[in-house]
């Protein structure tokens, strides 16, 4: 198994290069399993995560993050300004959005009507995501 590249910047981009290598050379999830702890602890560890939550990201695969770049999208926050700027935050908001619950209801009101603000209600990012589009970013002043 090769390790992550040092320096990461996105858990996203990172969790989906490893996907795709173990994707290509079989089941991530059967790999994972075969994997001792150790192993398992320090590729956690290349990418900022817990053991419990890589174990995770491996079984919801490398789009699981999706919504967020969508929500982003709709709030007309650039991610790439964002992972720029924010690189811990924008992470952060991948891994949280990644493990979240709610991705139904959320595709449903992506579905409906983006603008609703009901995401707000069961969002784990709704605040931090608010906080953001609260801030002047360099995106939206060169329109």
């Amino acid at each position: 198994m090769s390790a992550l590249p040092v320096g990461q910047k996105s858990l996203t981009k990172a969790v989906s290069q490893w996907w795709r290598e173990w994707i290509r050379r079989g089941s991530a999830r059967f790999e994972l399993k075969c994997c001792g702890e150790e192993e398992v602890e320090r590729m956690a560890k290349d990418i900022g995560v817990s053991p419990s939550e890589l174990r995770r990201l491996a079984n919801l695969g490398p789009d699981s993050a999706d919504l967020l770049l969508r929500r982003m999208a709709a709030l007309d926050l650039d991610r790439n300004e964002v992972s720029r700027t924010e690189p811990r935050t924008f992470q952060d908001l991948q891994r949280v959005c990644t493990m979240c619950n709610h991705h139904r209801r959320c595709r449903g009101d992506f579905a409906r009507d983006a603008d609703d603000p009901a995401w707000h209600d069961y969002c784990p990012n709704a605040s931090t995501l608010m906080a953001l589009n609260a801030l002047p970013w360099r995106a939206r002043s060169e329109w």
